[in-house]
């Protein structure tokens, strides 16, 4: 199976500043998802069709510090910090394969190295360059590997929202089409010409289709 968009991820210094944007763009409360221990984060979630969700990831503050590098860059709370009052929030997103390890070494230099996670949902594996960072400085996503399993989301994650259109705007949209081309992922945002590197989701929610960045 090719890899293929798993979710979206808001990476915010806080949880309750993630939950105040996304509900200033989509207008509904994202609910919370859950506490992720190995790496001292915890998220709200929100599902947007039967296949694919949105996440908002923070640091825990509350947890004790992992002894390696958090994921989504999370470690680097002024980077964090910097992109969030710039406006780039949606800077992440995750991609599902079946086949982690011969994705991981077929584009090592993408994804960085395979981790073996432990979460309450069981046992996973993820894709993350050493120091914790986005790959690629976000362009390319991260990859999840469940062993099998299914997502697991409350019930209380349906609002009723679903994901209508996933687009990059960048200032090399040809560079960073070719490179999606490369790796072949079902669902990879489509790649608009734009000043400079901007994610952004179109979303059906109960009130109309709106925008969240």
């Amino acid at each position: 199976m090719k890899p293929t968009l798993d979710h979206l991820t808001v990476i915010a210094p806080s949880l309750p500043e993630g939950a105040a944007h996304v509900r200033d763009c989509l207008g509904v409360e994202c609910p919370f998802g859950r506490k992720h221990g190995p790496m001292g984060t915890h998220n709200l979630v929100l599902r947007l069709g039967e296949t694919v969700y949105l996440e908002v990831v923070a640091i825990d503050e509350a947890a004790p510090r992992p002894p390696h590098a958090r994921w989504f860059g999370l470690d680097d709370r002024a980077a964090v910090r910097r992109a969030w009052d710039q406006g780039h929030r949606l800077r992440g997103w995750v991609a599902h394969t079946d086949d982690i390890d011969a994705e991981a070494a077929r584009h090592a230099s993408v994804y960085g190295a395979a981790k073996v996670l432990q979460g309450s949902a069981g046992r996973f594996v993820f894709t993350m360059p050493a120091d914790g960072g986005l790959p690629m400085g976000g362009l390319a996503p991260s990859l999840i590997d469940r062993r099998g399993k299914p997502v697991s989301l409350p019930a209380a994650a349906d609002l009723g929202c679903r994901l209508q259109a996933f687009r990059l705007q960048h200032p090399d949209a040809d560079m960073v089409t070719d490179l999606y081309r490369r790796l072949k992922i079902v669902g990879a945002p489509t790649v608009e010409p734009g000043q400079s590197p901007q994610y952004l989701a179109d979303i059906a929610t109960p009130t109309g289709i709106r925008t969240l960045s």
